[in-house]
Order: structure tokens, then sequence, then C-alpha cells
């Protein structure tokens, strides 16, 4: 089992691509992207059983991950980078035209780890119960992964597709939503308030985890325990805290990193705060 001390080595490159792709064509979104990598790395380096050199689509005998808010990009090519699913080097060619690390993934030029084009917001959950509803269908034991913005969370689509997987019973799917309280506009308490969302998810009939997207001993724990009450008849959700920007200091806890690329003088100064771990590409 990869340990905490390494996950966190990881995530440390894993941050240090981020802020170096999106400087790199000015353009992206570094602050959600951030906030994210302690579970991401976590879920793809420890938790998830998954097949980086033999990837398909279909995706039989592993678990699979689908990123609903497919803004936050920048992390997602690192982590499928760095463990093994498609050259590190790649990750120079993001958000370039006729490449395949588009802004937000695609999957027509089948970049491998990429399962749906995702990025207009909402969409991830329903996907998600589709795919778990055919791992049952296939006596595939494996889980189903999503990722979500708490902003996302004020798309409609997303609240049919909770009534949906309580309804139905999914109960392989493990759905995470990153509480770092911002979206592009600002606050979400000054967008549209998201109120009670333990018992929001609760009252769908789902049962609810808390964690700190950013301890890493009790981020895998629970995860470890999301994983334990799969099989009993009700979906599994994980309220996930996290500070957007996280590892940069001046990009943590605001909305204004959202989807601003660093300057020069503020990539040196990111890049200061975040130790070269893997090699950078």
């Amino acid at each position: 089992m990869v340990s905490n001390q390494e996950l966190s080595r990881i995530a440390s490159q894993v941050r240090r691509d981020i802020v170096r792709m999106v400087h790199a064509v000015n353009s992206g979104h570094p602050g959600g992207s951030l906030g994210c990598t302690d579970f991401l790395v976590s879920l793809y380096f420890r938790q998830m059983t998954i097949n980086p050199t033999s990837w398909n689509m279909n995706g039989e005998g592993e678990d699979l991950f689908f990123l609903s808010n497919g803004h936050i990009s920048p992390v997602f090519y690192s982590v499928l980078a760095r463990s093994g699913y498609f050259d590190v080097a790649e990750l120079a060619t993001f958000r370039k035209i006729n490449t395949r690390l588009q802004g937000h993934p695609t999957t027509h030029d089948s970049l491998p780890g990429v399962r749906v084009a995702s990025g207009s917001l909402g969409q991830g959950m329903s996907v998600a119960a589709g795919a778990a509803q055919a791992k049952k269908l296939n006596n595939d034991p494996k889980l189903v992964f999503t990722l979500h913005g708490d902003g996302e969370l004020q798309e409609g689509q997303i609240w049919e597709a909770a009534m949906y997987c309580a309804h139905h019973k999914i109960d392989n799917i493990i759905s995470t939503v990153d509480v770092n309280g911002q979206q592009i506009d600002g606050p979400t308490e000054a967008v549209m308030s998201l109120g009670n969302l333990r018992a929001k998810f609760e009252a769908f009939g789902w049962k609810v985890l808390e964690t700190n997207g950013h301890d890493l001993e009790q981020l895998n724990a629970t995860i470890d325990e999301a994983k334990s009450l799969t099989g009993n008849g009700y979906p599994i959700l994980i309220l996930m805290t996290t500070s957007m920007g996280k590892g940069v200091d001046f990009m943590e806890g605001t909305h204004k990193w959202h989807g601003v690329a660093p300057n020069d003088e503020q990539l040196e100064a990111a890049l200061g705060q975040l130790e070269e771990t893997l090699g950078d590409y």
C-alpha cells in the first residue's frame, strides 16, 4: 500500500504540474485543481483498482472514476499521466490546439483514462449511475467513483441523479463533493446557498460521510469506510472539505483563482512552495 508520506510527495509534484500547465498557456483552472489534488492522488495511487497499461472504455474488472467538474482537468491529466495512463511529457500539450489534453476532458481523441466528456456541469452522477448499474448487470464487483464541485450542486440534474441512485439501490457508487465554498462568481453562500448538504443527501436516501480533503490519514480512512459500506442497498456520498488553491499561499481560499493562470512571477512563487519530487515534465 502506498504510504501517506509517498502520497504527499506525489501530490506535491502534481501541484507543480498544475501551475506549470496553466501558466504555459495562460489558461485553465488552478484553484479547484490544487484543492482536489490530495483526493485524486489518493484515489489513483491507493484506493482504486485500475489497469493503466491495458486501459479500455469498458473498464471491466476495475474501478471507474468520472470527473463531473471537468474544468479541473489539470489535476486529472497530471494524475492520469503520473499513474501511467500516458506519457508525462504530454502534459506540455495542455490546452493547445489539436491535442488530446483539451481544457475540459473529451473522448473523441481517445485519451486513456477519460471515459466521458465533462465540463458541462451536473452530468457526471447520471453517467456514473449508468456505469454502476452496468457493473451490477455484468456481475462486476468493482466500484464507481465520482467527483463534483459544491457549486455544481446548484444544477438540478444532480438531484435527479441522486433520487435515481437511491430509488434503484445503486450501492456500488461512491460520489464525493469538493466542499470548498467557492465558485467562479464568488463564495457559494453568496451566489446560491447550498444549505445543509448532509441533510439533503440523507433525505434523498444516501449514506453520507464527511472528511478533510487535505488530511491524508483522515481522507483515506473515510474512503476506506465508504468502500466498506457499499453493497448495502444505498449509494454513498463523501462531503470533502478543501481549500481552493491548496498548496500555494496566495491562491488559497479565494474564488479569484478559480480560472486564472499565474504570471511568470507568480509561477516562480508557487513553485517555490512546491517540492519537485518526481521530476518536472
